[in-house]
């Protein structure tokens, strides 16, 4: 009972920084299950795509509702994202889980330095959506679209670190539709939330058939995860995260380091 409340409690957390961040919650929750409740990497980052599938339901409707998400570009770049799923699952289960701790280790400190760097500049950087300060754009609003080739080879690529790390894959939709696609930082991360949930999807469905998802683990974590992602995308155009982003950066490079251990023992 404690156990459960604790996983519910955890993805609470790692949902609403995950809706914030447009990063869907896995870079928390894998460590969170694996250093934390002493879960398998690999059955860890299952739970986890089931996780994002919830943040992605609870902050789609209201990026949606509120005309922030480009519908029609982000169907156009989920179906290459969910193709480069289904290959990144497929092989997820051909790989040593050192392997991918090392992975998810090098993913950790990419993510954290990418958050540090932005806090340093003036201008906002893709990592740090929730503080951009581009306004909430009009109803209707599609965004300039170019650089559609890069977008494309670009989701494949995310779909298949999603299937193999358990993370939406918004730590490169995001990026790639800011600086190469023209897209606002905004609407940017509002698509990626809407995204991930499919991404993860596709993927989560290979795990479920070898047994990669533990519904004991999932349940209490998901429903966790799907509470915070609900306040999250209520409160994004609120909160400012210049001070939680400092703490989030060390929580990422202290739990970079633990992952990394693991991948070397």
């Amino acid at each position: 009972m404690v156990i459960g409340l604790l996983m519910v409690a955890s993805g609470a957390v790692a949902g609403m920084f995950g809706s914030l961040l447009g990063l869907g919650g896995g870079v928390l929750i894998v460590p969170l299950l694996t250093l934390g409740f002493g879960l398998p990497l690999r059955d860890a980052v299952g739970v986890s795509l089931v996780c994002v599938i919830m943040t992605s339901s609870a902050a789609a409707g209201v990026y949606l509702e509120r005309h922030v998400a480009n519908l029609r570009l982000g169907m156009t770049l989920e179906l290459f994202t969910a193709i480069g799923a289904l290959v990144g699952g497929s092989i997820a289960f051909l790989l040593d889980e050192r392997l991918l701790s090392g992975l998810f280790a090098a993913l950790l400190l990419y993510v954290a330095g990418t958050m540090l760097r932005s806090g340093l500049r003036r201008s906002p950087q893709p990592a740090d959506e929730a503080t951009a300060d581009a306004g909430e754009p009009r109803a209707g609003f599609t965004p300039p679209i170019h650089g559609l080739r890069i977008g494309v080879a670009g989701s494949f690529g995310a779909g298949i670190v999603s299937a193999l790390l358990g993370i939406g894959g918004g730590i490169i939709k995001v990026p790639l539709m800011n600086l190469a696609m023209g897209v606002p930082l905004r609407v940017a991360t509002a698509t990626s939330n809407l995204m991930i949930g499919i991404t993860a999807a596709a993927s989560a469905v290979i795990y479920a058939l070898n047994g990669g998802i533990d519904p004991y683990v999932a349940g209490p974590t998901a429903i966790g995860v799907f509470l915070g992602a609900s306040a999250g995308s209520r409160l994004a155009h609120r909160i400012q995260l210049r001070y939680l982003r400092v703490l989030f950066v060390a929580v990422l490079g202290y739990t970079a380091i633990q992952m990394l251990v693991r991948a070397l023992g």
